[in-house]
């Protein structure tokens, strides 16, 4: 790495930590939080999800954003908004409180995703871009792991107003060194300052739709399977999340390597190929233990979703990162607002049909993968 690119490297960085750290506590607390303090019903939940997607749905909206801000500029700013959405969640302690805490907390994560993505593959080549996207995601796996033992930790002390306070007290630091950062390189092309949808780039959209889609139904359904039909225990379920966060861990830089070395397509292929069965599996396995095995090698291959930014990097015109980031965004989520709330009305018909439907996006998913064709020789950026 260069100069510039070791201090975009580590501004990334510690911006991942401290949101991942942020976040993962506030998805530690969520539920306990809903049902103690809040008296929140289950429909209301799921209104609260879904609106929780509705800032991801509109992450076009920062293409205009930069029009007016410096792209890391932005990303610092929308730190600061996680982490107030964050630190006043237990200082408004209703349902419509809980809402609006947790848009502000949604905007800030979402958009800071968009220009996190973004940065990284403009600063880096494309033999850098996987192995760096890898890295920061094993550091936020990390990350989640001593977030939930710090959670559990000071929950003993705290009130549920004061966790979420030090929560966002924590991002919010990690937000003010930031901004005395200056991690640009004047190399690097400006970007477009305007929405990108291109015919060529059609593949990458219709992969990170159907990501999108995929995505929500192991979010929504996977670990309430678990705890609905096969009674795992909160101890359990707490032993899945640390067991999975370190095995990935480890196994996430290899992935960056993987795909250098085998390319985005094979890559993906043994995705899908995968979560076919997986979803099959979560449909049809009546055995607890392999359920938590499929639990957990979905987590795993939930990762290899980095190569379908690593292949847009590798067709895109340099130009194009940014706004076509925000759009990739906004198609992920355009699922992600109505596919919790079509899964659990097909769950009340019978509980296998959300994963059938996985298994049939997976199947879709596996045969648009083969038709990603590379150019022989790419620019590096």
């Amino acid at each position: 790495m260069s100069y510039t690119q070791r201090k975009m490297y580590f501004f990334l960085l510690v911006l991942t930590v401290v949101t991942t750290f942020g976040f993962q506590g506030w998805r530690t607390l969520l539920n306990n939080f809903a049902v103690e303090v809040v008296n929140i019903n289950g429909q209301q939940m799921g209104l609260l999800q879904s609106l929780r997607e509705v800032p991801g749905f509109l992450a076009l909206l920062v293409i205009y954003l930069l029009l007016w801000f410096k792209e890391h500029r932005l990303l610092v700013f929308s730190v600061f908004l996680l982490a107030l959405g964050i630190g006043l969640t237990g200082f408004l302690p209703t349902f419509y409180g809980f809402i609006f805490t947790t848009l502000l907390m949604s905007f800030g994560f979402h958009y800071y995703e968009t220009l996190n993505q973004s940065l990284t593959l403009q600063y880096f080549s494309q033999q850098e871009a996987p192995l760096v996207m890898a890295r920061l995601k094993s550091f936020s796996h990390l990350t989640n792991i001593l977030a939930g033992a710090v959670i559990f930790a000071l929950s003993f002390f705290l009130s549920y107003s004061s966790l979420f306070l030090f929560l966002g007290i924590i991002i919010a630091s990690g937000a003010l060194w930031a901004l005395r950062q200056n991690p640009l390189d004047k190399e690097v092309p400006l970007q477009h300052k305007k929405m990108i949808l291109k015919k060529r780039y059609w593949l990458f959209y219709v992969l990170t739709l159907l990501a999108g889609a995929r995505r929500q139904i192991f979010i929504a359904f996977a670990v309430f399977l678990l705890v609905k039909r096969f009674h795992f225990s909160l101890a359990e379920i707490a032993f899945l999340f640390v067991l999975n966060n370190l095995i990935n861990y480890w196994l996430t830089p290899f992935l960056g390597k993987a795909i250098n070395y085998f390319g985005e397509r094979k890559v993906l292929s043994l995705e899908y190929f995968s979560l076919i069965f997986i979803f099959l599996a979560y449909a049809y396995l009546q055995n607890r233990y392999l359920v938590a095995l499929m639990y957990i090698l979905d987590h795993i291959f939930f990762n290899f979703a980095l190569a379908i930014r690593s292949y847009f990097q590798k067709i895109a015109d340099p130009k194009d990162i940014a706004p076509s980031m925000a759009v990739g965004f906004t198609i992920n989520h355009i699922v992600a607002v109505i596919m919790p709330v079509i899964g659990g009305i097909l769950w009340m018909q019978d509980y296998k049909l959300p994963f059938l439907i996985g298994a049939v996006l997976s199947c879709a998913s596996l045969f648009f993968v083969q038709l990603i064709k590379l150019p022989d020789k790419t620019p590096s950026n």
